[in-house]
């Protein structure tokens, strides 16, 4: 009689379903992500998720605990500038695997362990580097989206690769109306361009983004040095 082969089912849990749920957004976007979906893709009914995600929210939370964890840790033995931006960068890094999750990071109101744990050690660099609590509570205002390794675009709006090319002629009427109407926004917006752009027609983002991260770190290190603090009197000064 021949052996039937069984093989053993992969039990569920919190892990996979999360592991699951980011390449899920990873494939097919955060729009498609759903509990039925998600379901689909684990080989279950979606009743069986609720036993690890009490909802959507919570499951979006613990997607976000997931790729923060793949931030690399700060490096051990390195000065806080060097140490801070080699974090930033790797925290740039992780969203670039995931182009969902500058969206998710924004739009969750509460912070997770995970998030938290992240914060906590940001600031604890610039601690050890020996910069004050007042200093280093207004250097994270001033990081603010970029210690997640993003900001918002300013030149690149209408680049979207995924919008269809624009008609050359009328990119000239536009381009003609600008210069009459907006000489200086037209002006530096196109003093620079860099071949190696990931987004059609627009600046090289990655230098971009290191050039105003490397432009803030020396920043700080002045203030630090200069003993500098908020109150009315040092500013002044």
């Amino acid at each position: 009689m021949a052996q039937v082969l069984v093989v053993p089912r992969v039990r569920l849990n919190r892990d996979r379903v999360l592991q699951a749920a980011v390449g899920l957004a990873d494939q097919a976007g955060i729009e498609a992500l759903s509990m039925r979906r998600l379901a689909e893709e684990l080989g279950v009914v979606p009743m069986a998720l609720y036993k690890h995600v009490a909802n959507k929210d919570e499951l979006l939370d613990g997607m976000v605990e997931v790729i923060v964890a793949e931030i690399d840790p700060p490096a051990p033995d390195t000065e806080w500038k060097a140490a801070v931006r080699l974090r930033v960068l790797s925290a740039r890094q992780m969203l670039l695997r995931h182009p969902w999750a500058r969206s998710v990071l924004e739009s969750r109101t509460t912070h997770t362990p995970a998030v938290l744990d992240y914060l906590e050690s940001t600031i604890g660099m610039f601690l050890a580097g020996g910069f004050s609590a007042d200093l280093t509570h207004h250097v994270m205002h001033a990081l603010g989206s970029r210690m997640w390794g993003f900001t918002q675009e300013l030149f690149d709006a209408s680049a979207d690769p995924a919008r269809p090319p624009v008609d050359p002629a009328v990119q000239a009427a536009r381009m003609q109306a600008m210069a009459e109407r907006y000489p200086h926004i037209l002006q530096i917006s196109t003093a620079a361009a860099h071949d190696d752009s990931v987004v059609a027609h627009g600046c090289d983002d990655r230098f971009e983004f290191e050039f105003a991260l490397d432009l803030l770190l020396d920043g700080f290190e002045r203030l630090h040095v200069s003993g500098w603090s908020s109150s009315p009197v040092t500013r002044t000064a």
